[in-house]
Protein backbone atom coordinates (compact mmCIF):
# COMPACT_ATOMS: atom_id res chain seq x y z
CA UNK A 1 0.00 0.00 0.00
CA UNK A 2 0.89 3.68 -1.09
CA UNK A 3 -0.18 6.89 0.06
CA UNK A 4 -0.17 9.55 -1.73
CA UNK A 5 0.20 12.79 0.20
CA UNK A 6 -0.04 15.31 -2.92
CA UNK A 7 -3.07 16.42 -3.77
CA UNK A 8 -3.74 17.20 -7.72
CA UNK A 9 -4.07 20.78 -6.69
CA UNK A 10 -0.67 22.70 -5.70
CA UNK A 11 -0.31 19.87 -2.70
CA UNK A 12 -3.94 20.68 -0.99
CA UNK A 13 -6.00 18.16 0.30
CA UNK A 14 -9.14 18.39 -1.79
CA UNK A 15 -8.99 22.64 -3.03
CA UNK A 16 -10.92 23.52 -6.09
CA UNK A 17 -9.46 25.55 -8.56
CA UNK A 18 -12.91 26.96 -8.94
CA UNK A 19 -14.72 27.11 -6.33
CA UNK A 20 -17.40 29.44 -8.30
CA UNK A 21 -20.10 31.64 -6.56
CA UNK A 22 -19.55 31.16 -2.57
CA UNK A 23 -22.37 31.77 -0.26
CA UNK A 24 -21.25 32.31 4.01
CA UNK A 25 -23.69 31.76 6.27
CA UNK A 26 -23.65 33.81 9.23
CA UNK A 27 -20.56 37.09 9.62
CA UNK A 28 -19.50 36.42 13.27
CA UNK A 29 -16.23 35.04 14.34
CA UNK A 30 -16.23 32.03 11.67
CA UNK A 31 -18.01 34.07 9.02
CA UNK A 32 -15.82 36.82 9.52
CA UNK A 33 -12.47 34.56 9.11
CA UNK A 34 -13.91 32.74 6.25
CA UNK A 35 -14.55 35.84 4.15
CA UNK A 36 -11.37 37.05 5.10
CA UNK A 37 -9.99 33.90 3.54
CA UNK A 38 -12.11 34.42 0.55
CA UNK A 39 -12.28 38.15 -0.24
CA UNK A 40 -8.81 37.97 -2.05
CA UNK A 41 -9.26 35.07 -3.97
CA UNK A 42 -12.24 36.85 -6.03
CA UNK A 43 -11.34 37.40 -9.25
CA UNK A 44 -9.21 33.92 -9.33
CA UNK A 45 -10.70 30.86 -7.64
CA UNK A 46 -13.99 32.93 -6.32
CA UNK A 47 -16.54 34.19 -8.78
CA UNK A 48 -18.21 35.78 -6.34
CA UNK A 49 -19.51 35.55 -2.14
CA UNK A 50 -22.30 36.81 -0.74
CA UNK A 51 -23.37 37.04 3.16
CA UNK A 52 -26.57 35.83 4.39
CA UNK A 53 -27.41 36.43 8.44
CA UNK A 54 -30.37 37.12 9.52
CA UNK A 55 -32.73 36.95 6.71
CA UNK A 56 -32.63 34.39 3.13
CA UNK A 57 -31.13 36.01 0.08
CA UNK A 58 -32.15 35.19 -3.65
CA UNK A 59 -29.81 33.37 -6.61
CA UNK A 60 -27.64 30.43 -6.61
CA UNK A 61 -24.44 29.03 -5.36
CA UNK A 62 -21.75 26.92 -6.28
CA UNK A 63 -20.83 26.22 -2.31
CA UNK A 64 -22.09 27.44 1.06
CA UNK A 65 -19.84 27.46 4.09
CA UNK A 66 -22.44 27.76 7.62
CA UNK A 67 -21.25 28.86 10.33
CA UNK A 68 -21.36 26.98 13.51
CA UNK A 69 -24.20 29.32 14.91
CA UNK A 70 -27.01 28.59 12.56
CA UNK A 71 -28.63 25.08 13.08
CA UNK A 72 -29.16 22.68 9.67
CA UNK A 73 -32.55 22.79 10.80
CA UNK A 74 -33.07 26.65 10.83
CA UNK A 75 -35.26 28.20 7.69
CA UNK A 76 -31.73 30.03 6.82
CA UNK A 77 -29.75 26.83 7.02
CA UNK A 78 -32.44 24.96 4.92
CA UNK A 79 -32.80 27.55 1.87
CA UNK A 80 -28.99 27.77 1.80
CA UNK A 81 -28.71 24.44 0.77
CA UNK A 82 -31.59 24.41 -1.63
CA UNK A 83 -30.24 26.97 -3.65
CA UNK A 84 -26.35 25.75 -3.11
CA UNK A 85 -24.78 22.98 -4.88
CA UNK A 86 -22.72 21.97 -1.92
CA UNK A 87 -22.99 22.90 1.75
CA UNK A 88 -19.95 22.22 4.08
CA UNK A 89 -18.44 23.66 7.41
CA UNK A 90 -15.63 26.25 7.87
CA UNK A 91 -13.76 23.23 9.24
CA UNK A 92 -14.84 21.27 6.08
CA UNK A 93 -13.63 24.25 3.79
CA UNK A 94 -10.13 24.17 6.16
CA UNK A 95 -9.60 20.68 6.09
CA UNK A 96 -9.60 21.05 2.07
CA UNK A 97 -7.60 24.07 1.70
CA UNK A 98 -4.87 22.53 3.82
CA UNK A 99 -1.33 21.32 2.86
CA UNK A 100 -1.81 17.68 1.63
CA UNK A 101 1.04 16.53 4.06
CA UNK A 102 -0.98 18.21 7.19
CA UNK A 103 -2.22 15.89 9.79
CA UNK A 104 -5.39 16.41 11.43
CA UNK A 105 -6.08 15.20 15.15
CA UNK A 106 -10.07 16.37 15.54
CA UNK A 107 -11.92 15.73 19.42
CA UNK A 108 -15.55 15.66 19.97
CA UNK A 109 -17.58 14.97 23.15
CA UNK A 110 -20.12 16.55 24.83
CA UNK A 111 -17.84 17.14 27.67
CA UNK A 112 -13.99 17.35 27.83
CA UNK A 113 -13.02 18.54 25.02
CA UNK A 114 -11.59 21.86 25.25
CA UNK A 115 -9.30 19.81 28.01
CA UNK A 116 -8.58 17.30 25.97
CA UNK A 117 -7.81 19.39 22.69
CA UNK A 118 -5.61 21.40 24.78
CA UNK A 119 -3.64 18.73 26.14
CA UNK A 120 -3.33 16.87 22.80
CA UNK A 121 -1.73 19.95 21.56
CA UNK A 122 0.50 20.59 24.22
CA UNK A 123 1.90 17.03 24.30
CA UNK A 124 2.88 17.30 20.78
CA UNK A 125 4.04 20.61 20.88
CA UNK A 126 6.26 19.55 24.15
CA UNK A 127 7.76 16.46 21.76
CA UNK A 128 8.84 19.18 18.93
CA UNK A 129 5.58 19.23 16.53
CA UNK A 130 4.46 21.76 14.62
CA UNK A 131 0.77 22.16 15.76
CA UNK A 132 -1.97 24.46 15.72
CA UNK A 133 -4.54 24.55 18.17
CA UNK A 134 -8.01 25.41 16.17
CA UNK A 135 -11.61 24.91 16.06
CA UNK A 136 -13.75 25.36 18.79
CA UNK A 137 -10.91 26.35 20.96
CA UNK A 138 -8.51 28.90 19.58
CA UNK A 139 -7.93 30.27 15.96
CA UNK A 140 -10.84 29.56 12.98
CA UNK A 141 -9.26 26.80 11.14
CA UNK A 142 -9.13 29.16 7.83
CA UNK A 143 -7.42 31.28 9.52
CA UNK A 144 -4.34 29.11 10.46
CA UNK A 145 -4.59 27.79 6.94
CA UNK A 146 -4.47 30.71 5.29
CA UNK A 147 -0.69 31.78 7.24
CA UNK A 148 0.41 28.34 6.61
CA UNK A 149 -0.66 27.57 2.85
CA UNK A 150 0.22 31.50 1.98
CA UNK A 151 3.85 30.48 0.08
CA UNK A 152 2.22 27.40 -1.48
CA UNK A 153 1.23 28.24 -5.46
CA UNK A 154 -1.99 27.27 -6.22
CA UNK A 155 -1.42 25.76 -9.76
CA UNK A 156 0.26 22.64 -9.73
CA UNK A 157 2.86 23.39 -12.38
CA UNK A 158 4.19 25.24 -10.17
CA UNK A 159 5.24 22.65 -7.72
CA UNK A 160 6.87 23.72 -4.18
CA UNK A 161 9.69 22.14 -2.43
CA UNK A 162 7.59 19.42 -0.20
CA UNK A 163 5.66 21.78 1.70
CA UNK A 164 6.02 21.81 5.37
CA UNK A 165 4.21 19.24 8.04
CA UNK A 166 2.02 20.84 10.28
CA UNK A 167 -0.03 19.16 12.79
CA UNK A 168 -4.16 20.57 12.84
CA UNK A 169 -5.54 19.85 16.62
CA UNK A 170 -9.04 21.27 16.40
CA UNK A 171 -12.02 20.56 18.77
CA UNK A 172 -15.26 20.18 16.93
CA UNK A 173 -18.29 20.73 18.01
CA UNK A 174 -21.75 19.26 17.01
CA UNK A 175 -22.24 22.06 15.37
CA UNK A 176 -19.66 21.93 12.92
CA UNK A 177 -19.98 18.19 12.55
CA UNK A 178 -23.22 18.28 11.10
CA UNK A 179 -22.08 19.89 7.73
CA UNK A 180 -18.76 18.07 6.65
CA UNK A 181 -18.78 15.80 3.57
CA UNK A 182 -15.07 15.36 3.15
CA UNK A 183 -13.32 15.56 6.46
CA UNK A 184 -10.97 13.34 7.30
CA UNK A 185 -8.81 12.92 10.46
CA UNK A 186 -5.69 11.30 11.01
CA UNK A 187 -6.64 10.63 14.78
CA UNK A 188 -10.50 10.96 15.91
CA UNK A 189 -11.27 11.26 19.72
CA UNK A 190 -15.30 10.92 20.71
CA UNK A 191 -14.60 11.02 24.20
CA UNK A 192 -18.35 11.29 25.53
CA UNK A 193 -22.23 11.52 24.39
CA UNK A 194 -24.55 13.26 26.64
CA UNK A 195 -28.27 15.02 26.06
CA UNK A 196 -27.12 18.23 25.04
CA UNK A 197 -27.85 21.51 22.57
CA UNK A 198 -31.16 19.90 21.58
CA UNK A 199 -32.64 23.30 20.68
CA UNK A 200 -30.11 23.06 17.85
CA UNK A 201 -30.19 19.64 16.88
CA UNK A 202 -34.21 19.07 17.71
CA UNK A 203 -33.35 15.63 18.77
CA UNK A 204 -30.55 13.30 20.87
CA UNK A 205 -30.59 10.84 17.68
CA UNK A 206 -29.81 13.94 15.90
CA UNK A 207 -26.92 15.32 18.20
CA UNK A 208 -25.27 12.27 18.31
CA UNK A 209 -25.74 11.69 14.44
CA UNK A 210 -23.60 15.03 13.63
CA UNK A 211 -21.04 13.85 16.68
CA UNK A 212 -20.51 10.59 14.71
CA UNK A 213 -19.64 12.44 11.59
CA UNK A 214 -16.19 12.74 13.25
CA UNK A 215 -15.63 8.88 11.71
CA UNK A 216 -17.94 9.53 8.42
CA UNK A 217 -14.68 9.29 6.30
CA UNK A 218 -12.49 7.01 8.53
CA UNK A 219 -9.94 4.81 6.81
CA UNK A 220 -7.60 1.83 7.57
CA UNK A 221 -4.95 4.95 7.98
CA UNK A 222 -7.41 6.66 10.55
CA UNK A 223 -7.19 5.37 14.60
CA UNK A 224 -10.13 6.56 16.70
CA UNK A 225 -9.82 7.17 20.45
CA UNK A 226 -13.35 6.00 21.92
CA UNK A 227 -13.97 6.48 25.35
CA UNK A 228 -15.87 2.94 26.62
CA UNK A 229 -16.62 4.27 29.98
CA UNK A 230 -19.12 6.01 28.25
CA UNK A 231 -22.33 3.79 27.14
CA UNK A 232 -23.14 5.37 24.31
CA UNK A 233 -19.45 5.67 22.95
CA UNK A 234 -19.54 1.91 24.27
CA UNK A 235 -22.32 0.79 22.37
CA UNK A 236 -20.32 2.34 18.73
CA UNK A 237 -17.34 0.26 20.15
CA UNK A 238 -19.53 -2.91 20.14
CA UNK A 239 -20.84 -2.21 16.36
CA UNK A 240 -17.32 -1.51 15.14
CA UNK A 241 -16.44 -5.36 16.52
CA UNK A 242 -19.27 -6.22 13.94
CA UNK A 243 -18.33 -4.33 11.29
CA UNK A 244 -15.80 -5.40 8.54
CA UNK A 245 -12.31 -3.44 10.27
CA UNK A 246 -12.03 -0.27 7.98
CA UNK A 247 -10.14 1.88 10.84
CA UNK A 248 -8.07 1.22 13.93
CA UNK A 249 -9.38 2.29 17.60
CA UNK A 250 -8.43 2.26 20.76
CA UNK A 251 -11.03 2.35 23.54
CA UNK A 252 -10.12 3.63 27.09
CA UNK A 253 -11.36 1.32 30.08
CA UNK A 254 -14.44 -0.69 29.89
CA UNK A 255 -18.24 -0.69 31.10
CA UNK A 256 -16.51 -1.55 34.67
CA UNK A 257 -14.77 1.98 34.54
CA UNK A 258 -11.79 3.34 33.23
CA UNK A 259 -9.28 0.96 35.35
CA UNK A 260 -10.40 -1.93 33.49
CA UNK A 261 -7.94 -2.91 29.87
CA UNK A 262 -10.65 -3.95 27.23
CA UNK A 263 -8.15 -7.02 25.69
CA UNK A 264 -8.62 -8.91 28.78
CA UNK A 265 -12.29 -7.63 29.11
CA UNK A 266 -13.02 -8.78 25.37
CA UNK A 267 -9.85 -9.62 23.22
CA UNK A 268 -9.82 -6.24 21.62
CA UNK A 269 -6.40 -5.34 19.63
CA UNK A 270 -5.28 -2.22 21.79
CA UNK A 271 -6.55 -0.56 24.55
CA UNK A 272 -5.60 1.77 27.15
CA UNK A 273 -6.77 2.26 30.83
CA UNK A 274 -5.17 3.12 34.27
CA UNK A 275 -2.97 -0.15 35.14
CA UNK A 276 -2.46 -1.31 39.00
CA UNK A 277 0.80 1.17 39.80
CA UNK A 278 -2.35 3.93 38.76
CA UNK A 279 -0.69 4.85 35.84
CA UNK A 280 -1.92 6.04 32.18
CA UNK A 281 -1.42 2.86 30.23
CA UNK A 282 -1.68 2.89 26.48
CA UNK A 283 -1.13 -0.70 24.76
CA UNK A 284 -1.29 0.53 20.97
CA UNK A 285 0.29 -2.11 17.73
CA UNK A 286 2.28 -4.25 20.18
CA UNK A 287 3.71 -2.03 22.80
CA UNK A 288 2.67 -1.51 26.24
CA UNK A 289 3.35 2.51 27.07
CA UNK A 290 3.75 3.28 31.08
CA UNK A 291 3.17 7.11 31.28
CA UNK A 292 2.04 9.20 34.22
CA UNK A 293 1.09 8.09 37.73
CA UNK A 294 -2.44 9.91 38.15
CA UNK A 295 -2.12 11.13 40.92
CA UNK A 296 1.01 13.67 39.34
CA UNK A 297 -1.72 15.22 36.99
CA UNK A 298 -1.98 18.69 37.88
CA UNK A 299 -6.01 18.59 36.53
CA UNK A 300 -8.38 17.12 38.95
CA UNK A 301 -11.20 14.71 39.14
CA UNK A 302 -11.87 11.57 37.34
CA UNK A 303 -13.32 12.91 34.23
CA UNK A 304 -9.69 14.31 33.55
CA UNK A 305 -8.31 11.08 34.43
CA UNK A 306 -10.33 9.73 30.91
CA UNK A 307 -9.33 13.11 29.34
CA UNK A 308 -5.69 13.02 30.48
CA UNK A 309 -5.64 8.43 28.93
CA UNK A 310 -7.46 9.93 25.18
CA UNK A 311 -4.94 12.97 24.84
CA UNK A 312 -1.89 10.33 25.66
CA UNK A 313 -3.65 7.67 23.88
CA UNK A 314 -4.21 9.99 20.55
CA UNK A 315 -0.28 11.34 20.70
CA UNK A 316 0.67 7.71 20.71
CA UNK A 317 -1.62 6.46 17.84
CA UNK A 318 -0.50 10.15 15.96
CA UNK A 319 3.01 8.96 16.87
CA UNK A 320 3.17 5.77 15.67
CA UNK A 321 1.49 7.35 11.63
CA UNK A 322 4.36 7.57 9.05
CA UNK A 323 6.22 10.63 8.45
CA UNK A 324 5.11 12.63 5.49
CA UNK A 325 6.98 11.76 2.34
CA UNK A 326 6.89 12.60 -1.22
CA UNK A 327 5.02 9.26 -3.39
CA UNK A 328 6.07 10.96 -6.25
CA UNK A 329 9.59 10.06 -5.42
CA UNK A 330 8.34 6.40 -5.56
CA UNK A 331 9.46 5.29 -1.70
CA UNK A 332 7.41 2.60 -0.45
CA UNK A 333 4.96 3.11 2.78
CA UNK A 334 6.74 0.65 4.67
CA UNK A 335 10.43 2.24 4.07
CA UNK A 336 9.16 6.14 5.52
CA UNK A 337 9.65 6.00 9.26
CA UNK A 338 6.83 6.30 12.25
CA UNK A 339 6.51 10.21 13.23
CA UNK A 340 7.39 9.01 16.73
CA UNK A 341 7.13 10.56 20.36
CA UNK A 342 9.46 9.70 23.34
CA UNK A 343 7.46 8.13 26.47
CA UNK A 344 9.38 10.41 28.84
CA UNK A 345 8.89 13.40 26.85
CA UNK A 346 5.30 12.47 26.32
CA UNK A 347 4.75 11.67 30.03
CA UNK A 348 6.84 14.92 31.78
CA UNK A 349 3.80 16.71 29.32
CA UNK A 350 0.97 15.10 30.66
CA UNK A 351 2.61 16.49 34.21
CA UNK A 352 3.33 19.65 33.36
CA UNK A 353 -0.54 20.72 31.59
CA UNK A 354 -2.12 23.31 34.04
CA UNK A 355 -5.54 23.36 34.24
CA UNK A 356 -7.70 25.29 31.33
CA UNK A 357 -9.59 28.47 32.48
CA UNK A 358 -13.16 27.88 33.94
CA UNK A 359 -12.37 24.07 34.20
CA UNK A 360 -11.74 23.04 38.05
CA UNK A 361 -9.67 26.46 38.06
CA UNK A 362 -8.95 27.91 41.43
CA UNK A 363 -8.97 31.51 41.51
CA UNK A 364 -9.12 32.48 44.89
CA UNK A 365 -7.86 31.39 48.01
CA UNK A 366 -7.75 32.91 51.83
CA UNK A 367 -8.44 32.37 55.60
CA UNK A 368 -8.38 28.68 54.90
CA UNK A 369 -11.48 28.85 51.72
CA UNK A 370 -10.62 27.85 48.34
CA UNK A 371 -12.83 29.30 45.34
CA UNK A 372 -12.59 27.00 42.34
CA UNK A 373 -14.00 28.13 39.29
CA UNK A 374 -15.81 25.42 36.85
CA UNK A 375 -18.25 28.02 34.91
CA UNK A 376 -18.08 26.06 31.76
CA UNK A 377 -20.19 23.38 33.18
CA UNK A 378 -23.25 24.06 31.18
CA UNK A 379 -24.62 20.65 31.90
CA UNK A 380 -25.64 18.26 34.31
CA UNK A 381 -22.91 15.82 33.35
CA UNK A 382 -20.15 18.47 33.09
CA UNK A 383 -21.19 19.15 36.88
CA UNK A 384 -21.43 15.26 37.92
CA UNK A 385 -17.70 15.33 36.58
CA UNK A 386 -16.71 18.13 38.46
CA UNK A 387 -17.93 16.55 41.89
CA UNK A 388 -15.43 13.58 41.56
CA UNK A 389 -12.75 16.35 41.94
CA UNK A 390 -13.65 16.99 45.68
CA UNK A 391 -14.09 13.73 47.45
CA UNK A 392 -13.67 14.97 50.80
CA UNK A 393 -17.33 16.36 50.95
CA UNK A 394 -15.79 20.02 51.42
CA UNK A 395 -17.88 21.82 48.69
CA UNK A 396 -20.26 23.60 48.39
CA UNK A 397 -21.61 24.00 45.30
CA UNK A 398 -23.20 27.02 43.28
CA UNK A 399 -25.83 25.67 40.67
CA UNK A 400 -27.84 28.21 38.18
CA UNK A 401 -28.39 30.04 35.02
CA UNK A 402 -30.58 29.00 32.08
CA UNK A 403 -32.13 25.89 32.13
CA UNK A 404 -31.50 23.24 29.63
CA UNK A 405 -34.05 21.03 30.80
CA UNK A 406 -32.15 17.85 31.40
CA UNK A 407 -33.41 15.27 34.22
CA UNK A 408 -31.99 16.37 37.61
CA UNK A 409 -32.44 13.57 39.70
CA UNK A 410 -29.07 12.38 39.20
CA UNK A 411 -27.46 15.87 40.11
CA UNK A 412 -29.84 16.21 43.17
CA UNK A 413 -28.55 12.67 44.45
CA UNK A 414 -25.07 13.67 44.18
CA UNK A 415 -25.45 16.65 45.59
CA UNK A 416 -26.45 15.35 48.35
CA UNK A 417 -24.17 12.47 48.83
CA UNK A 418 -21.02 14.51 47.81
CA UNK A 419 -21.30 18.10 48.99
CA UNK A 420 -21.17 20.02 52.09
CA UNK A 421 -24.03 22.63 50.76
CA UNK A 422 -26.25 23.74 48.20
CA UNK A 423 -26.58 27.20 46.65
CA UNK A 424 -29.47 27.94 44.05
CA UNK A 425 -29.62 30.58 41.80
CA UNK A 426 -30.61 32.12 38.47
CA UNK A 427 -33.34 31.76 35.89
CA UNK A 428 -33.19 28.06 36.56
CA UNK A 429 -34.23 28.53 39.94
CA UNK A 430 -37.59 27.60 39.82
CA UNK A 431 -37.39 23.67 38.35
CA UNK A 432 -34.19 23.00 40.55
CA UNK A 433 -35.86 24.04 43.68
CA UNK A 434 -38.54 21.78 42.72
CA UNK A 435 -36.19 19.03 42.00
CA UNK A 436 -33.90 19.52 45.45
CA UNK A 437 -37.52 19.59 46.99
CA UNK A 438 -39.17 16.32 45.47
CA UNK A 439 -36.31 14.61 46.76
CA UNK A 440 -35.83 16.22 50.58
CA UNK A 441 -32.05 17.73 49.91
CA UNK A 442 -31.68 21.04 51.22
CA UNK A 443 -30.27 24.15 49.43
CA UNK A 444 -30.13 27.98 50.21
CA UNK A 445 -31.57 30.19 48.11
CA UNK A 446 -30.10 33.11 45.87
CA UNK A 447 -30.89 35.76 43.23
CA UNK A 448 -28.07 36.01 41.09
CA UNK A 449 -24.67 35.05 40.82
CA UNK A 450 -22.99 37.97 43.14
CA UNK A 451 -25.98 36.69 45.87
CA UNK A 452 -25.12 33.11 45.47
CA UNK A 453 -21.10 33.79 45.83
CA UNK A 454 -21.79 35.26 49.01
CA UNK A 455 -24.18 33.19 50.64
CA UNK A 456 -21.55 29.92 50.00
CA UNK A 457 -19.08 32.08 51.46
CA UNK A 458 -21.10 32.71 54.65
CA UNK A 459 -21.46 28.95 54.87
CA UNK A 460 -17.83 28.14 54.14
CA UNK A 461 -15.51 27.38 56.99
CA UNK A 462 -11.92 26.93 56.75
CA UNK A 463 -10.62 24.07 54.63
CA UNK A 464 -14.24 24.11 52.49
CA UNK A 465 -14.48 24.68 48.57
CA UNK A 466 -16.71 27.20 46.86
CA UNK A 467 -17.74 25.69 44.04
CA UNK A 468 -19.02 27.39 40.80
CA UNK A 469 -20.14 24.59 38.38
CA UNK A 470 -23.45 25.44 37.48
CA UNK A 471 -25.18 22.63 35.54
CA UNK A 472 -26.85 25.55 33.70
CA UNK A 473 -25.87 27.91 30.63
CA UNK A 474 -24.81 31.51 31.41
CA UNK A 475 -27.65 33.48 29.15
CA UNK A 476 -29.97 34.63 32.18
CA UNK A 477 -27.01 36.94 33.18
CA UNK A 478 -23.98 37.17 30.91
CA UNK A 479 -22.96 36.97 27.28
CA UNK A 480 -20.73 33.50 27.60
CA UNK A 481 -19.34 30.97 30.63
CA UNK A 482 -16.29 32.82 30.37
CA UNK A 483 -17.66 36.10 31.51
CA UNK A 484 -19.34 34.30 34.32
CA UNK A 485 -16.54 32.47 35.65
CA UNK A 486 -14.59 36.31 35.60
CA UNK A 487 -17.18 37.87 37.24
CA UNK A 488 -16.84 34.92 40.05
CA UNK A 489 -13.32 35.31 40.27
CA UNK A 490 -13.95 38.81 40.89
CA UNK A 491 -16.42 38.79 43.44
CA UNK A 492 -14.76 35.64 45.34
CA UNK A 493 -11.56 38.44 45.38
CA UNK A 494 -13.83 41.25 46.75
CA UNK A 495 -15.50 38.54 49.40
CA UNK A 496 -11.80 37.58 50.91
CA UNK A 497 -10.28 41.71 50.79
CA UNK A 498 -13.60 42.05 53.13
CA UNK A 499 -12.35 39.73 55.47
CA UNK A 500 -8.37 40.96 55.37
Amino acid sequence: MTVAYRSTEADRKLAYSDLGRVLVLGRGVTGTAVLSYLEPLIGTRVRAVEVWEGEPGEGSFDLCIASPGISEFSELYQCARKQSSEVISEVEFAWRESSATSRWIAVTGTNGKTTTTSLIAHILERCGQDVRLVGNIGDACIEAVAKDTATLPFSSEERTPFPPFITYVVEMSSYQLASTVNFAANVAVVLNIKPDHLSWHRTHENYAAAKWNILKNASLATCAVLNAVDDEVRARIRALRQEEQRLTYIPLGTKEGIDKDMRQACGSDHAAFVDAQRRLHVAYQGRDHALACVDDLKILGAHNVENALAAASAAIAFAAQPRPFDAEAGVPLEHVEPIGIDDAALTQALCTFEPIPHRIETVAEGFGIRFVNDSKATNVDATLAALTAFPNKNAIIMLGGRDKGTDLSELVRAVARSTKGCVLFGESYERFSRAFDEEGVPYVSATGLADAAERAYDMAKEGDVILLSPACASFDEFSCFEERGERFAEIARTLLGKRS
